[in-house]
């Protein structure tokens, strides 16, 4: 039997066998680093028409031995890991599953754990334990500091060691689940926060220009900055990362769908110039997710920091632009749809937020936590038709993603991701560079370091 407290110094015959099933971004991720940390024995798959260009690009990388399939990878390895997208889960599963070694650990990848537990469940062999994971940031992301998701569904207590020692170099901080937990967490921190940037991008497409480029050069510096930062990240990475997540967890479709009733309920008391009853209700929203929040330093500094990161004009030309007032829609319908739905963000901040959902709170928490910015907003939407046309975009918008989370169609995502993301594509190589430095330098920032 292995040592469950193996290291990646340890003689190498004493090590495990790693196995990974799916070498896409992610799987790719984790491959790099387990060969850095030093694993010897890492067998690595991917679809049988990848194989000669996965074994070119992993040739010289040390530890990794590339395999024909998964049935080699299942037969082999001590500790597998699926890391394919939730739709395929079940079918890589299937045909894979009933080779697994005896006595290995099973985990997976996905970022919706609903069908990946039933898969496991319906097609590993009993004589196989479960202990899934779920790392929760990007591939471009250092894992460093960021929370990894272990879930001990099935087995010893030795094989759950064993996953926190193959895993432990990456420096990720643990975080213990149950699946059915995961899959709560992940709705809050990241179904509703994408459908929200999802939403951002789709309506500045649908109205055909960059707004944070002049003339309008509506959305620069400030808090504008993450939302375009953002947005852009989101759109240069894969669909399927979020589809799965949205389509396939049930939590999700209702928080998406809260998100885009109340994004339409707002933008109709804006039209209707129902002051007091949009005052009334932002207000109540603030109070129930911020009243009782925790007092610490807030995520998002300052005003400064953020236009450092600013694709629009530069900093000089930006003092010489009249101020905008901005509705800022989106977030008044964040904590609004948090509001409704009884979600204390904040909780999940602490257990296991996302780089994305810890700016996002932070926008939040920058608006709302001041009243002279919240009034502003308010008043704008009210009264300035500056961003009316925006705003009436992304109600659109919202609602259409929220439409197509419910219809259940992975095609109908697809098409309507990659629509938008064509849109943004020239400005990609830029945008996915500031935005990683962004993150980094707001997170640094706000640990203090």
């Amino acid at each position: 039997m292995l040592n469950p407290k193996v290291t990646p110094d340890s003689p190498v015959e004493e090590q495990p066998v790693i196995g990974l099933i799916g070498m896409g971004e992610m799987g790719r991720m984790y491959a790099k680093h387990l060969s850095r940390a030093g694993w010897k024995k890492i067998h690595v798959c991917d679809l049988p028409q990848k194989f000669d260009a996965l074994q070119r690009d992993f040739k010289d990388v040390p530890g990794i031995t590339v395999m024909k399939d998964g049935h080699q990878v299942s037969r082999s390895a001590d500790f597998i890991i699926y890391s394919v997208e939730a739709e395929y889960i079940d079918k890589a599963v299937r045909q894979f599953g009933p080779s697994t070694k005896i006595g290995a650990v099973v985990a997976g990848q996905t970022s919706v754990k609903a069908p990946e537990k039933a898969a496991f469940e319906a097609h590993l062999p009993g004589d196989v334990h479960i202990v899934s994971c779920h790392s929760l940031h990007g591939p471009t992301v250092p894992p460093l500091g960021q929370p990894l998701v272990l879930i001990h569904h099935r087995g010893p207590d030795w094989a759950l060691t064993l996953v926190e020692s193959i895993l432990q170099p990456f420096q990720s901080r643990f975080v213990y689940m149950s699946f059915e937990e995961h899959d709560s967490v992940t709705a809050n921190t990241q179904a509703v926060t994408h459908a929200a940037f999802l939403s951002m991008g789709t309506a500045w497409k649908s109205s055909g220009n960059y707004p944070w480029e002049e003339p309008e050069g509506r959305y620069v510096g400030g808090i504008e900055t993450v939302k375009v930062n953002i947005a852009h990240r989101i759109y240069a990475n894969k669909w399927h990362v979020y589809a799965g997540l949205a389509i396939l967890n049930p939590s999700a479709r209702i928080q998406i769908d809260q998100y885009a009733k109340s994004a339409t309920e707002l933008f109709k008391l804006m039209l209707q110039n129902k002051g007091t009853e949009l005052r009334e209700r932002v207000y109540h929203a603030s109070d129930v997710v911020f009243k009782d929040a925790p007092k610490t330093r807030p995520i998002l500094l300052s005003e400064d920091l953020l236009d450092r990161f600013s694709l629009g004009p530069s900093p000089e030309r930006r003092q010489s632009l009249p101020p905008r007032a901005n509705s800022h829609l989106s977030l008044l319908a964040m904590v609004d749809c948090w509001a409704t739905l009884s979600i204390n963000p904040f909780a999940d901040l602490q257990l296991a937020a996302t780089p994305i959902f810890r700016m996002w709170i932070g926008v939040a928490e920058y608006l709302f936590r001041s009243r002279e910015r919240l009034d502003a907003a308010i008043e704008a939407a009210l009264s300035d038709t500056t961003h009316r046309p925006d705003d009436l975009e992304f109600c659109v918008s919202a609602r259409g993603w929220s439409q197509c989370v419910s219809f259940g169609s992975f095609e109908l995502y697809r098409r309507r991701f990659e629509e938008t993301a064509a849109f943004f594509q020239p400005r990609f190589e830029e945008a996915q560079t500031v935005a990683a430095r962004m993150i980094t330098a707001i997170l640094e920032e706000g640990t203090g370091s």
